[in-house]
């Protein structure tokens, strides 16, 4: 935020028996006192060129406002940037996240950032809700398969101020329990450790970087990482990876923004509304009983057995909660309105790509080649047509139609990086 202060005011010393008439000064010392109280005249006005200044005399200008801005302390911890927002306390570097994972050899991450339209307490409930990913992501993330959904079971460790923790695990794989913590506000991890086939330990992690951007919307930064990295990943580019990413937030956008919607209208705790199965709901249950607890220090928020909502509505803040829903669950079929710069905060462009610098230079990139190869291949097909021989013909119009190819191709990149993914049953 920046200071404005006003600039010091010039005041003219009264005139004493020893200091000489104005008029007995030279017009040097006259301009010089002029400069050095800010341009003021006599009057008390700015001079300039008028009928009363005269046409030649040079304007004079106030000095320029002071400005001050605030400081904040920012630190880099393991590629995330934090910012300690207290003007009261000094910073406490023990207050950041550390994730252990990160921190061992050869793991490597994928890291991606998403605005979506939906409140920040959704957003958790999805991210720790496990027995959904093999459904509702079948083969979109490359781990979930519909024939791998299966009972959970879990086990509450820990419970504190701060949050929770716990294992969970499939039955049909009980070797290989999940550990996952979440640490108040914005923090949700989930890592899965095992020994592979050659005796070597390994670590999937996910990290869940979250945070409220007013009622309705949410920022998230993703990071998925391991220490098996797969040869995959090495090659395919990584606005492949954001755009798959982005895909899996989309196939649940609907859904959690309609569930958004029918909070604020029903104004109701959650256990009215939820039926939270042991088999699969643990960890929303215990968010939820969570929020009873540390809700009171929360602008608003919905809670398993309590309630606050929000005391003025989401378009007082500019975030319409409402609108935003009711676009996301009731979005168009592919071809209809919505299209890439329309300002929709459902919209893949303005979720993603204009937060995330990779693939806007990838967007831009492929954009300009796009056209370049359009111009190419009409240059190729009007030589074609000037050309006196049949061999020149059939090489310029090949030339033409290779380049028209590679300007498809360049748009066909530009559209999966900012159309969003539409299930089949929507699509005209």
């Amino acid at each position: 935020r920046l200071l404005l202060h006003p600039p010091p005011r010039c005041r003219a010393r009264p005139s004493s028996s020893r200091s000489p008439p104005p008029r007995s000064r030279s017009r040097r010392q006259r301009r010089a006192r002029r400069a050095a109280c800010g341009g003021r005249g006599s009057g008390g006005g700015v001079r300039g060129a008028g009928p009363s200044g005269g046409a030649g005399r040079r304007r004079w200008r106030r000095p320029a406002r002071r400005r001050t801005a605030r400081n904040y302390e920012v630190r880099d911890s393991q590629g995330v940037v934090w910012v300690w927002m207290s003007p009261a306390s000094p910073p406490d570097a023990k207050k950041l996240p550390w994730f252990e994972p990160y921190a061992r050899p050869g793991f490597t991450d994928l890291s991606t950032v998403h605005e979506l339209p939906y409140d920040h307490s959704i957003l958790l409930e999805n991210l720790m809700d496990p027995a959904h990913v093999p459904i509702s992501h079948d083969r979109t993330d490359w781990t979930a398969k519909r024939e791998d959904a299966q009972p959970l079971a879990f086990d509450v460790a820990e419970r504190t101020a701060r949050g929770f923790a716990g294992h969970w695990w499939r039955e049909r794989a009980p070797h290989l329990p999940n550990l996952l913590r979440f640490e108040a506000p914005c923090v949700l991890s989930n890592t899965l450790e095992f020994v592979d086939k050659d005796g070597k330990e390994q670590c999937f992690s996910a990290q869940f970087l979250c945070r409220p951007a007013g009622q309705g919307k949410s920022m998230l930064l993703v990071r998925f990482g391991s220490t098996a990295s797969s040869p995959l990943v090495k090659v395919l580019p990584k606005w492949y990876l954001h755009q798959n990413a982005c895909k899996v937030f989309e196939q649940d956008m609907g859904f959690l923004s309609s569930q958004n919607e029918v909070l604020l209208r029903e104004k109701v705790p959650t256990k009215e509304l939820y039926l939270n199965l042991r088999s699969s709901d643990t960890w929303v249950a215990e968010y939820r009983r969570w929020m009873d607890r540390a809700g009171h220090g929360m602008p608003y928020y919905f809670g398993h057995s309590t309630i606050s909502p929000p005391p003025v509505p989401a378009v007082v803040e500019q975030a319409p909660a409402g609108a935003a829903a009711g676009i996301s669950a009731s979005f168009p079929a592919k071809g209809g309105a919505g299209t890439q710069h329309a300002p929709n905060p459902t919209n893949r462009y303005f979720r993603h790509v204009v937060h995330c610098k990779g693939c806007r230079d990838t967007v831009n990139r492929y954009t300009a080649l796009k056209k370049a190869f359009v111009v190419l291949a009409a240059v190729a097909a009007a030589a074609a047509v000037l050309a006196a021989t049949r061999q020149w013909k059939a090489v310029l119009l090949g030339a033409a139609a290779v380049l028209a190819a590679a300007s498809y191709a360049c748009g066909s990149v530009v559209s999966l990086i900012t159309t969003n993914f539409i299930r089949t049953h929507r699509r005209l």
